[in-house]
């Protein structure tokens, strides 16, 4: 009778539903999700996908194969977990040419004076809001990404 109870307990437990607000994501489903992405780059090498919404802050993947355009997000701090692939990172310096492009995102096609970061698997990157950033990949290669964007103040 003990086993009964203690296996109806266990098995309520693996079909309730998850807590409002949470999410999992795991490494292989990252993978897999990254893999899609290829098979659906934009004429700027770079496709996106959001995965879920929360309050003040979403999540999306994105990968690249060419270079990106240098943004500015005023009002949003991203933080980047490389997930595949290789690239670098220019932050801080000026944007070139900034041109507005929907509230509060600022592109231009390069930033001067950045400092440029190598990234790779499993390296995080936080980028506060009002900093440029600019990804530049390698000919040939390409890299994906997890980005979480937080709305700030």
């Amino acid at each position: 009778m003990k086993f009964i109870a203690l296996f109806m307990a266990f098995a309520a437990g693996m079909i309730a539903a998850d807590p409002e607000g949470f999410g999992l994501w795991k490494s292989a489903e990252l993978k897999e999700a990254g893999k899609k992405l290829a098979s659906k780059i934009d004429q700027n090498k770079v496709a996106t996908e959001t995965l879920v919404t929360y309050g003040n802050h979403f999540f999306m993947l994105a990968h690249r194969e060419g270079d990106g355009q240098a943004e500015l997000h005023e009002m949003q701090a991203d933080i980047f977990v490389i997930e595949s692939g290789e690239g670098s990172l220019v932050v801080g310096g000026a944007m070139v040419d900034p041109k507005t492009v929907s509230p509060h995102e600022v592109r231009g096609p390069s930033i001067k004076d950045g400092v440029a970061k190598r990234v790779g698997p499993g390296d995080v990157v936080h980028i506060a809001a009002k900093t440029p950033h600019q990804m530049m990949v390698p000919a040939g290669k390409q890299i994906t990404y997890f980005v979480v964007k937080v709305d700030t103040p």
